[in-house]
């Protein structure tokens, strides 16, 4: 039961909080959704903040190993870093097109409980902070062909991070400039290594 019922309750938050946000969700509500006793909810997660948590951890990891699946599928090794780069560029777009999204949960987290500094609830902003650097450490991965493949990287970060947030705000096609720029980006980064 502790495994079954711990899938029902991170996919019951998941839900709620990607739906309604952390503030509006009562344990209540995701006990009912998930079909668990609050008992057994509280002994899972003692806490709402280490149920976030756990959830955002759990989303983090279905979200990279999404992409790192899609960039495979879309551009297999030894492709090569320029082409595994824009995979992940088209993956975002596909992310941000899909029916539901609401922005990223992460953000969305963290600007429910408090930017850098005012961290109210410290397990929810290492989770935030764990999904973003690990996401930062795969595409610098990915630009390792680059002689500045760790500035690559964290270039095209910030431009998928601000793809996201923006698509979140003015719709899906907000987001799609971001490969233009990456590209362009790109395009630098092949001088420099060409140079």
């Amino acid at each position: 039961m502790d495994g079954d019922g711990r899938r029902r309750v991170l996919e019951a938050a998941e839900e709620l909080f990607c739906d309604y946000g952390s503030h509006a969700v009562r344990m209540t509500q995701v006990r009912d959704q998930a079909g668990v006793s609050l008992a057994r909810l509280y002994k899972l997660y003692p806490s709402k903040h280490q149920l976030m948590a756990a959830y955002l951890r759990a989303h983090g990891q279905r979200l990279r190993a999404g992409l790192s699946e899609s960039v495979e599928r879309c551009a297999p090794a030894p492709a090569g870093s320029r082409t595994r780069l824009l995979a992940a560029f088209d993956h975002m777009q596909k992310t941000v097109t899909a029916p539901g999204f609401r922005g990223c949960a992460f953000v969305n987290a963290r600007a429910e409980l408090g930017g850098p500094g005012h961290e109210r609830h410290p397990l929810v902003a290492e989770a935030v902070q764990e999904h973003k650097t690990l996401l930062r450490s795969y595409l610098t991965g990915l630009a390792g062909d680059f002689t500045d493949a760790r500035g690559v990287g964290e270039q095209l970060h910030i431009l998928i991070e601000g793809a996201m947030v923006t698509s979140s705000i003015l719709g899906a096609d907000a987001a799609r400039p971001a490969r233009d720029v990456a590209c362009a980006a790109l395009s630098v980064a092949d001088g420099a290594r060409e140079g």
